[in-house]
């Protein structure tokens, strides 16, 4: 047998078979993730995932200051931050000609938090 057999063969299962117990009780549950994509691709962009970062790390930033920190311009900045605020993910509040930043909750700064120490295990 190939090597490429091989290693397809580990990736599934070699009889179709199903667990109804199993499949009964999750198959409900599954209906609750529904949305939760958008919140991982909001984070899947590099760009994103850096204003996110630095917004965990203050309270709020102004624009200019994410785009300082992540080394882009401010319309690229602002780009990104409205996508985040519109995705559900950021919050903004303007104060004279400034717009300033922050995570919408604690869950979104959990999620970088958590996702950092399992890049760093």
């Amino acid at each position: 047998m190939s090597q490429s057999l091989k290693k397809l063969s580990v990736d599934h299962c070699e009889v179709e078979c199903t667990h109804p117990e199993v499949v009964e009780r999750i198959t409900p549950l599954i209906s609750q993730v529904k949305g939760v994509e958008t919140i991982f691709k909001a984070l899947s962009d590099a760009t994103r995932m850096k204003i996110i970062y630095a917004l965990t790390q203050e309270d709020e930033l102004c624009v200019c200051d994410v785009a300082a920190i992540v080394s882009i311009s401010t319309a690229t900045a602002s780009h990104h931050l409205r996508l985040l605020r519109t995705m559900g993910i950021a919050k903004n509040r303007k104060q004279g000609k400034l717009v300033y930043y922050s995570v919408k909750d604690h869950h979104i700064t959990d999620l970088v938090k958590i996702a950092i120490e399992h890049l760093n295990e």
